[in-house]
Parts: C-alpha cells; structure tokens; sequence
C-alpha cells in the first residue's frame, strides 16, 4: 500500500518549473502548484500535517543545545518535515530515501544548514565583506555558496543575516553588513538573488532566510540573547528596512530572532509576524524559528509551559519550529482544544509545501544529491579565485604612515604574531564546511606563494601562553627592514553567543607589539578578526594598521596582494570603530542633542561631550584609505529643489591624485535640517565604486528621488516632509556637507 500512495504521490503532485518563463506562465505554475497542494492536504493527517512545520538537526553538526535524538524515528512516521545539519550527498540522499519510500505520502524532506559565508569555499566574514561595498560580488560569493551547497543535498541556507548593528561588543555583528540601514537594505537584496538565483526549481539554487527578525543587534550591552528595548520610530526607519528589502528581492524564508522586543518575544510577536510581515510587506514564504526560541519564551516569562508557548508562536505567525519539539509534541492538543485553528496550521503547511515544490523536489526528491559533482564543483579554481579577490577587496587600510606600505621594494621582512601562520582561524565564524587546516592559506603561505624574502616566528599565542618568547621575536625584528605583525582574535571569539566587555586585543599581543616598537623597525599590524577592535593605542604606536577581517580559505594569498601592492586596497568601513568602550554605542548617523559639541556660542562645559576623549570616533563609517590619493571637485546639482514626481541629478568629479592606480568609493550623503521628528545628522544615499589610473579623472552621478528623503513619522506614516537639506559627495562619512536642496510637495 504504502508503494502504491507513494506512486500516487510522487506521480500525481509532480512538478517541475521551467528556466526563463514568462509571468503568465508563473502565475499559470503557481496555480498548478495550489491545486496539487490542496490534492496533497486532503490526503494528510492531522499529524502528518504537524510534521511538516517541525524541523530537527540530524547531530551531524551541533549548533545549540539537543533536546532530542531520536529524529530518524520520527521522520519514518511522517512526524519531521525538515532537516538541518545534515550534508553531503550520500548522507541526505540516506534521509530522503525514509522520508519518500518509508513514509505513508511521501512528502521529501527539506535540508537546511547554516551556509553563512560560503560553504567549503569560505569567503570572508559577511561584515568583512561588506566593506568591499561590492554588490555584485556579493551577490556572486552568495551564489558560489549555493552551487557548493546545493550539489552536497542542501536546499535551504539560514542566511542572509541582515540585523543592523551598532555595537561591537555584541559577538554576532561580525555576521551582518554593519550599522547603515541604506547599505543593509541593498546588501540584503544581492545576497539573496545570490543565494536563490532566478529560478529556485535549478539544481543549484538554495532557499535564503532572512535573519534574525526582528532587531537582534540591538541587544542591551551588546550581550547576545538580551533584551530589545526601543521605539516604534527606531524599529521602522533603521532595524525593519533591510528585512523588507529581503522580501522585495523574493526571499524565501524568514527567521524569527531569540530577543524580546518591547516586551514580546519576537518567536510570539503577531505584531512582527502578521501585521507587518505578512499584511503590510505581503511576504509568502514560511517562518522559521531560530533554534528552540519557542521554548525558550517560558524563561522569557511570556509562555506559561511548552503547550502554551507552541500556541503563541503559530497564533503569532510562526510556521515551522526549529528543534524544539514543541509542534510535534502539543499542537495536536492544542487543535483539539480550539487554542490553534487547523486552518492555521493548513496556512503554514501549505507555505512549506509549496517551496518544497518550487525546488522541484516532488518531482525528483534525490536532484541535490550529487555525488559525481562534488569533487568537481568543491573548492574549484574558479571558486577559490573569487574568494581570493572577495578577501582582497573587502580589506580596509586604516594607517599607512610614510607610506610604508606596500613592501614591494622591501629587502628583508620580519612576520610575526600568534595569527601569521594560521590557517585554523583565519577562516572565521559560521565557517560552514570550511577546512581549517590543509586548505585554508595562512598570511606566511601567502608571503611564501609570492617568494618574498622573510623570517618567521610566533611571538605569543592569541590569548593563552606567556611572554617567554617576546626575545625570539625582538631578535626577528631587529634583522628585518620592516615588521609585519599578524594579530586578532580567535575565531569563536566573535559570532553567535561571543560577546565581549573588552574589545582590545586579547592576551599579550599588545605587549609584544610594544616590545617591537623598541627595535625602532616599521610596524606594519595586520588584523584578522570579527569586530571593529579598540585601537587607540595601536593607531599611536604603529606604523600601518590593515584591517582584513577573518577573510576566507584563499586569505593568506589575499593579503599578501595587498601588503605587497599587487591590490591596492580599496576597502571602507561599514561599522563605526570607536576610540574606546566607553563610546559604545557610536555610529555615524546618531542624532544630534540640543546641546552638540559645535553649537555656536555654547559654553565649552555644558555641551554634550566626555570629559576624557572626544566624541568623534577612531575610524568613522565608510573611512578607507588607498596606496593613491582621490580628490573630489566639481561637485553640481541640476536643481535645488526636489518635488515627488522630480529627480535632483548630482554631478561630482574624482581626480587620482597619486602614484598608483587605484578604486574609490565615492558616498553620497544628506541631511534633513528640520523634521516633524529628529532626524539623524547624515544619512548615506548613494554610492559608486570608481576605477581610476593615476592622474585619471572621472565624472560621477547620483540620483536623488522623493523616495530617498521618505521617513516613518511621529505616527508611523511613510512619509516625504518640506524641507530644507544639507549635501555633500565624499570619500567617508566624516566630511563637511557643501551643498543644499530644499523639497517641495508641489
């Protein structure tokens, strides 16, 4: 019997979407698609339905805590509807084969797994990556990720993370695109046309899953899990954008995060989930919890037990639970009790029923499981050049005094420092699949591919050991021409549950640089880690400070590009680093008090300032320096006045005024002087990354529309307001405005 439901199954509900249809024909599929799905629904349980919203991790890959083992018996009888942490094609074509032959319907399994920042090819950290400011190379690491993934049997990544983040305490900044909700929003858009591609029924495309919904980074004190706490206005102009972006760019999934907002977990926030969600932005995807985040709203004190927390997350609008077992275990009774309508629970099914579709796993469940491809596809070439030049780009140069970079004409070199010969760390958190060891190029093999002449030695651990071996490294340094130090932090130093009250560097390191600095010889500190650092003090007592982040399997070789001047360096900061922990948090588009430090005529003393350091941070938000120098001129608008059915063209001119060839990213910002709220002191509008041969000039152009000045209001309209506004077209976010434009509703 069981054969012939499975023959019915696969035979009946099949399908399969077509490359480059037209939109008829989609509409036309997804009709097809609904009537197969109703067919299907009538066939299911009351328990087989429950299965498809419950996803278990198959313990190949610990990711939290494990409530429960027994998944495989559940999956024979129809009770688990996803798996994740399950890789590799034999392994999920073994999973597939229970859930399609062995169960009564059918239904395949959906494979999910954190596929962050590449999956065996590890590109750099998404912050890293983010300050390449590069969409279409983002877009392009996200869809190698998918090709990789996807031949090894996975459908669906739990990525992109797309939280605004502002504190770099918090451990998971390192996994977002930074502080700025306009370059989130785009980041946002290109990481999941990369991961889904333009047809998700293709052999290597992955379902996306925009995370952690809502406001995750801004937990208190930056400690992760914590509390959420802020207004209305906040959560919709700088916290919510980069997720409807997700789902204008057709995003799949969505994950809820594990904070409370405003005294609600978000995994019950009907608010989140249904009204803004599902009802204003019209997403059609299914909701995922993160890991068991509907349990965890009895230690929230907003469930009274497991049963009641599984009814407040699918009343809410949750419609799959990840791990925690709670749907499996009480919805059944909570139907019965009339505490969860079946038709909500045929909402939420339907919505995963429908992907699995998409993906064209009913017509063939086993289409990821390639094993003849994956040796072919798994770090290839191709691959680990992209990930070469995505390193590469995403390095910002934040020191280089007397120009002592790039070393190209440097004789004797002197490498040290617990990271130098790393390959373990240097791949980073959330690194998937990536080898740590045997594949992943440290910064001494990347100095050793392009046969530099160098000397090598540790120095000190990262944060264990002592400082016995400081003489060693001194005695290095003091034969060498130049000094490249190799520093940060470990790896799980920063990511999920990595927060930090100190954002020094850790252990000794900074002792051994001070020992160094003795020798008189240059300094040239290069940083692999996944936060913005306090460095002060490095910034007073080195010569150089590269910032390379923790930059993939091919880092070594990426750096050594940049330290030598075969790249220049063309990165810029997403994330404000600040002067010191007392500053946090800082980032480049706060508010001004009424009382700022530059207010005309104020006495020195009582205006908003500290006493011991000044406001301004170390390394302000979209600052990077190049091995050239870029002037801009000539800066024009066409008009000076913006209506709603207008546009304001803006001219500016960029001349290399250097020795090297060399990238710039030119950034556009406003200010809206005068607002029915406060509005923030500059806020980024535009960008252009510019290619220019020493001594080129080239003329760019922004576009400024009516849309780009919208804000929600004191009473949460989306709304333009007359105005006047401050301009300026530059290289950081730390510049003076030097035009202005006025906006008129008429």
């Amino acid at each position: 019997m069981k054969k012939i439901i499975l023959i019915i199954s696969l035979g009946v509900f099949c399908f399969s979407c077509k490359n480059k249809t037209k939109s008829s024909d989609l509409s036309n599929q997804d009709t097809q698609i609904e009537h197969k799905i109703d067919s299907l629904m009538a066939l299911m349980t009351l328990e087989e339905k429950i299965g498809q919203t419950v996803l278990y991790s198959s313990g190949a890959d610990i990711t939290g805590p494990v409530l429960d083992k027994n998944y495989v018996e559940y999956l024979k009888k129809g009770q688990v509807g996803a798996i994740f942490n399950a890789t590799g094609s034999a392994y999920t074509r073994k999973l597939q084969k229970i859930a399609v032959e062995k169960t009564r319907l059918g239904i395949p399994l959906l494979f999910g797994y954190d596929v962050i920042h590449g999956y065996k090819t590890i590109f750099p950290i998404p912050m890293g990556e983010a300050s390449s400011w590069d969409l279409e190379l983002m877009e392009k690491s996200a869809r190698i990720a998918a090709i990789e993934a996807s031949v090894e049997g996975l459908h669906w990544t739990f990525a992109p993370m797309v939280d605004i983040a502002r504190d770099p305490r918090w451990g998971r900044i390192s996994e977002g695109a930074g502080e700025d909700t306009y370059l989130g929003s785009l980041i946002a858009k290109a990481r999941v046309k990369g991961f889904q591609g333009n047809d998700l029924s293709s052999k290597n495309t992955i379902l996306a899953c925009a995370k952690h919904y809502a406001a995750y980074g801004a937990a208190q004190a930056g400690r992760d899990y914590h509390t959420v706490d802020m207004s209305m206005n906040t959560l919709r102009n700088v916290y919510l954008p980069p997720f409807k972006a997700a789902v204008d760019a057709g995003v799949a999934t969505f994950m809820t995060s594990f904070n409370e907002l405003n005294g609600i977990p978000a995994t019950g926030n009907t608010f989140l989930l249904d009204q803004v969600l599902r009802k204003e932005w019209g997403f059609n995807g299914f909701v995922v919890t993160d890991y068991t985040s509907i349990n965890e709203m009895i230690p929230h004190g907003y469930a009274e037990d497991l049963k009641h927390a599984g009814e407040l997350a699918m009343n809410a609008g949750v419609d799959m639970d990840m791990q925690g077992g709670v749907y499996k275990n009480y919805m059944q009774q909570s139907i019965k009790e009339g505490k969860i309508e079946e038709n909500r629970l045929n909402k939420a099914v339907k919505d995963i029923l429908k992907l699995k579709y998409k993906l064209g796993l009913f017509d063939d469940p086993y289409k990821y499981c390639n094993e003849d491809k994956e040796a072919k596809v798994i770090l290839n070439d191709d691959h680990l050049e992209a990930a070469r030049d995505a390193a590469r780009k995403s390095i910002v140069l934040l020191k280089n005094k007397d120009e002592v970079l790039p070393l190209n004409k440097v004789k004797k070199i002197a490498l040290i420092g617990p990271l130098a010969s790393d390959e373990f760390h240097i791949i980073g958190n959330w690194a998937a699949h990536g080898n740590r060891e045997g594949i992943a190029v440290s910064v001494k093999e990347g100095l050793e591919a392009r046969e530099s002449t160098f000397t090598y030695t540790k120095g000190c651990e990262i944060v264990e050991g002592d400082t016995s071996n400081f003489a060693e490294a001194v005695k290095t340094a003091q034969n060498a021409d130049v000094v490249v130090m190799v520093m940060g932090e470990l790896e799980n130093m920063s990511g999920e549950a990595a927060s930090r009250t100190s954002i020094k560097l850790p252990g000794h390191q900074q002792e051994l640089i001070a020992e160094i600095k003795k020798t008189g010889k240059p300094i040239v500190l290069v940083l692999l880690n996944g936060r913005p650092l306090d460095l002060s003090w490095e910034n007073e007592t080195v010569d150089a400070i590269v910032e390379a982040w923790f930059p993939g399997t091919s880092g070594g070789h990426a750096i050594a590009d940049v330290l030598f001047g075969d790249y220049n360096p063309s990165g810029k900061l997403t994330v404000t680093f600040p002067r010191n922990i007392g500053q946090i948090p800082v980032f480049y588009n706060m508010k001004n008090t009424g009382r700022p430090v530059d207010l005309e005529g104020a006495n020195p003393k009582f205006v908003s300032r500290y006493l011991d350091v000044d406001n301004s941070p170390l390394f302000p938000f979209g600052y990077g320096l190049s091995y050239t120098t870029f002037q801009y001129s000539d800066v024009t608008l066409d008009s000076d006045v913006l209506t709603p059915d207008s546009k304001i063209t803006i001219t500016a001119s960029i001349t290399n005024t250097g020795d090297y060839d060399g990238e710039e990213i030119a950034q556009l910002y406003i200010k809206d002087r005068f607002g029915s709220i406060t509005r923030p002191v500059k806020e980024l509008k535009g960008f252009k990354k510019v290619f220019l041969e020493k001594g080129e000039t080239k003329t760019i152009e922004f576009i400024l529309t009516a849309n780009d000045l919208k804000f929600y209001d004191s009473t949460i309209n989306f709304v333009n307001e007359k105005g006047d506004y401050d301009l300026f077209v530059g290289g950081s976010s730390d510049q003076k405005f030097t035009h202005q434009f006025s906006f008129s509703d008429h």
